[in-house]
């Protein structure tokens, strides 16, 4: 069984992620690195030479592979959710949490960072909270919502492992 963090950029999948693998003894893997190495490229070049539309391609064939794996912390990209071919293959074997924040908390964590494709326009304030509000009923369908504003990646944790142990044993007995 596989933990599955998804959710919008900036809300701390990477970071949370590779920390709760560590803390519970699973492996960690992140699609968008993994996107990157395969394709010999990072995201925003992804985005400017090939487009969206490719770079979504190659996200669903990444997932296929990971969702096969057992025992990983699974990061993904935001944009994972709005593809109904995603979320299957990776609720096969994967409990999905979808981290989430205001869309204040990831204009700050996410102001500085130049390797946000979505977010290089005029006002990134407005477009986070266009993408939100899109993506809102496809985050709705992971397995748990919890907001990281304000929070540390301790107490993060401390939501995921009790929920992910009372959900995985559940799903073991049946």
């Amino acid at each position: 069984m596989n933990i599955v963090l998804t959710g919008f950029m900036g809300t701390g999948k990477t970071a949370v992620g590779k920390r709760l693998a560590e803390e519970i003894g699973m492996q960690y893997i992140d699609t968008d690195e993994m996107i990157e190495k395969d394709v010999g490229m990072n995201i925003p070049d992804i985005f400017k030479r090939r487009g969206e539309k490719y770079f979504r391609e190659v996200e669903t064939q990444a997932l296929k592979c990971v969702a096969m794996l057992d025992n990983f912390v699974i990061a993904t990209g935001g944009g994972v959710v709005l593809k109904e071919e995603n979320m299957e293959e990776l609720e096969k074997n994967g409990i999905i949490i979808c981290l989430t924040a205001s869309a204040n908390t990831i204009l700050q964590r996410t102001g500085k960072d130049t390797n946000r494709p979505l977010l290089k326009c005029e006002n990134p304030a407005d477009k986070i909270n266009q993408l939100l509000k899109e993506r809102e009923p496809f985050y709705k369908r992971c397995h748990k919502m919890i907001d990281t504003s304000g929070k540390d990646i301790k107490e993060i944790i401390e939501e995921i492992v009790p929920f992910f142990k009372e959900v995985s044993s559940s799903k073991i007995k049946k």
